[in-house]
């Protein structure tokens, strides 16, 4: 079997490579690794500690305890990988404390034992997913601790299946787990791990610093004129052509802020095509007379402030099985709408049950949910806003472990 990983390794760099001549994600994806190995830092005399995460997502959930870790510590070296271009191209619009950023080799043997050698990290943390066979083979064999952060497991993971041996030899080298929920819980235990603890999900706190360090967007402010608005984020088609009634025939009695997941040129026109007259673009505020209604953000690090400015939510994601972060709308008290393809986010299926998220999957039920909240406005925002702050505390759990 780990021969047949390692082949699958091969194929997989083998197939980006040969993608990144027609693909721009594929191509950042290999360009972004040339030249790796002269480009590191040395890191001698210092005490690194590495934080691997596979995409954007996942580097806000190991933010709060970046942070924490570096201001108890700040002689420390914070080092952080990625494996995607989404998480590389844009984790400087963060707030962060890292000493140096780059992507992470392909899962090779030798990638693993060269990185492991040359930064020599005293602890090793992998946020949520991607646990790598040779990267974390290689820290364990370097004496180094390794821990999963706010790890979340399902039945349908290889590390449940027949053939998922040297998956479940990997996560027994992992020193600790911290979980999100009681069944990732069960499942570990089902295979024999029992060094875990139910902490939660560490995006809460993430959200609620947000929150503290939200800032006045001075278009947006002048965009709403006081008032409140509906807030798309992270859209996709699917999500906005499912919305467009409901946002045309309510965009005068409350403003709407569409902020996509994608803002290519091509995907931006779509949108103004779909709510022309009534939309103007973020970059062309104050350039075009006329009354408008709906505020598209054509550029990307607004969403999180413009949440603030919200009355309820929609977040994208939910008909592809990518939802986008419930959670930042959800901590300025905003109840959510999403797709119905929720089943990988734990946070869907609590709002829902908390009777703060509703899923839609049609323009009749997208209705009914748009009338249940306008007539509960008050309690809804309360609940919400109470459910995100009961919820925090995930990363004073880990830092306390680590203690």
């Amino acid at each position: 079997m780990y021969l047949l990983y390692l082949l699958g390794i091969r194929l997989y760099g083998a197939a980006l490579w040969l993608a990144s001549f027609f693909n721009p994600k594929a191509k950042s994806w290999i360009v972004g690794r040339r030249d790796f190995w002269s480009r590191l830092p040395e890191t001698k005399g210092r005490e690194v500690y590495w934080f691997h995460c596979a995409s954007l997502g996942e580097f806000d959930q190991g933010l709060p305890l970046m942070n924490l870790l570096k201001a108890e510590n700040p002689d420390l070296f914070l080092l952080v990988t990625f494996f995607s271009p989404s998480g590389y191209e844009h984790y400087h619009k963060r707030k962060h404390a890292a000493d140096f950023v780059c992507y992470l080799p392909l899962d090779t043997r030798s990638n693993a034992r060269r990185f492991l050698q040359h930064f020599q990290p005293a602890k090793v943390f992998f946020i949520k997913y991607e646990f790598w066979v040779n990267y974390i083979a290689a820290a364990q064999q370097s004496g180094a601790s390794i821990y999963s952060v706010s790890a979340l497991f399902r039945e349908d993971h290889r590390f449940f299946k027949w053939y998922g041996g040297i998956f479940r030899k990997t996560l027994r080298r992992i020193d600790h787990f911290f979980v999100q929920n009681e069944r990732s819980m069960q499942l570990l235990q089902q295979i024999g791990i029992t060094q875990a603890t139910l902490c939660g999900d560490t995006r809460f706190d993430r959200v609620i610093e947000n929150k503290r360090n939200v800032q006045e967007d001075a278009v947006i402010t002048a965009f709403l004129g006081g008032r409140k608005a509906f807030v798309l984020g992270s859209s996709w088609p699917e999500d906005e052509e499912l919305l467009e009634k409901l946002v045309l025939e309510n965009c005068s009695a409350m403003p709407v802020i569409i902020a996509p997941h994608d803002i290519s040129e091509a995907h931006l026109k779509s949108i103004e095509k779909r709510f022309a007259p009534h939309l103007v673009r973020y970059s062309d505020w104050g350039q075009r007379t006329g009354h408008f209604s709906i505020l598209l953000i054509d550029s990307i690090g607004k969403l999180a402030n413009a949440y603030s400015y919200g009355q309820l939510a929609y977040v994208g994601g939910g008909f592809s099985g990518s939802l986008h972060n419930i959670l930042e709308p959800a901590v300025f008290g905003l109840p959510v709408i999403f797709g119905p393809k929720h089943k990988r986010f734990p946070e869907g299926e609590l709002f829902i049950e908390a009777g703060v998220g509703f899923s839609v999957a049609t323009p009749e039920e997208l209705a009914d949910s748009w009338k249940y909240i306008r007539a509960h406005e008050a309690e809804l925002k309360q609940k919400t806003a109470g459910l995100v702050a009961a919820s925090t505390g995930a990363t004073r759990k880990i830092l306390d472990y680590l203690k």
